[in-house]
């Protein structure tokens, strides 16, 4: 049923660091520039690949000065996300980094590929994972400095981090299809619809856990793509009747969406694949004006005065 990761979201610092590092550093698209649709005087930017493909979409709330708090990564909570990059691409990417800044470190290979971590301004935790099983596209702007060779290809997983496994892993591999993949110490991986880079998610587990709190510098949910409407609404009634409290269908223009804890307390989302991101703009003019859902055009005015002054040449 689960198709594979369709978005990961977090809330950031400050709006103008979160676009010159993933604009910058990352070599990422803005695809598309909006609002908080539940808090209308902060930015929501997704940043991703030429269309904003569902699986290469990153998104992020700057909540700066607004009254949150840094937020504590830890049980019930993404802890890593880790983007996908080609075989022997993760010197040129220590140097692009470093030379921005960024402070990187190698970590232990994970399931036979390489892997490196780092940190935004905030305090998100990253990584690249180099793999040669991933034949997607990358955005590649000019001047970015960023060819085939080493451009991130989009979502390689996410790491969730849970204190005991078994029901996070009943829930995966039954309603949502996951099935496990490999393990290693304290790690078990599970993929849906493939087993390759965008498919995958990392189940850590730590009995010793601190509960993770939300707030700057944390990853708020990680969403799942799935084929249709009516497959996510059939997805919705078989979670309630296993006891999960599941919101209504939320309409987030680009895409439909429903919201559920596992039993870990991790925060999932199922999100459609249509109708995507050229609904209101162009694919050449992707993230280039303020896109608006329609209720909210009536305090466009409001709206643009309150929101965080940012330049982007994009």
């Amino acid at each position: 049923m689960i198709l594979g990761l369709h978005h990961v979201t977090a809330t950031v610092d400050a709006a103008q660091d979160d676009l010159d590092f993933c604009l910058g550093a990352l070599g990422l698209r803005l695809v598309k520039k909006t609002v908080n649709f539940d808090n209308h005087h902060v930015h929501h930017f997704y940043y991703g690949d030429e269309r904003g493909t569902p699986g290469a979409i990153w998104t992020t709330f700057p909540y700066r000065d607004r009254g949150v708090k840094v937020g504590t990564k830890g049980a019930g909570q993404v802890t890593a996300t880790a983007f996908s990059v080609p075989r022997g691409s993760l010197d040129a990417w220590k140097r692009r980094l470093r030379d921005r800044g960024i402070v990187v470190q190698d970590a232990a290979p994970r399931f036979g590929d390489e892997v490196m971590q780092f940190s935004d301004r905030s305090g998100l935790v990253f990584e690249m994972i180099a793999t040669d099983r991933d034949a997607r596209t990358p955005w590649m702007a000019a001047g970015s400095g960023l060819g085939a060779s080493a451009a991130i290809r989009g979502l390689h997983s996410v790491t969730i981090t849970v204190r005991e496994p078994v029901a996070t892993l009943e829930l995966m591999t039954g309603l949502l299809g996951y099935a496990i993949v490999d393990e290693a110490e304290g790690r078990i991986r599970v993929a849906a619809g493939g087993d390759g880079p965008g498919h995958v998610i990392d189940v850590a587990h730590d009995e010793r856990a601190a509960p993770a709190a939300n707030g700057l510098g944390t990853v708020h949910h990680v969403a799942m793509a799935i084929a249709s409407e009516d497959e996510q609404l059939r997805l919705r009634e078989e979670l309630i009747k296993a006891g999960r409290k599941v919101t209504d269908v939320r309409d987030r223009c680009y895409f439909k969406s429903i919201y559920f804890r596992e039993p870990g307390n991790v925060l999932f989302e199922v999100a459609t694949m249509q109708p995507g991101f050229t609904v209101d703009e162009d694919v050449a003019d992707l993230g280039r004006g303020l896109k608006l859902p329609p209720w909210e055009e009536k305090n466009r005015a409001d709206i643009e005065e309150h929101l965080s002054a940012i330049r982007t040449e994009n």
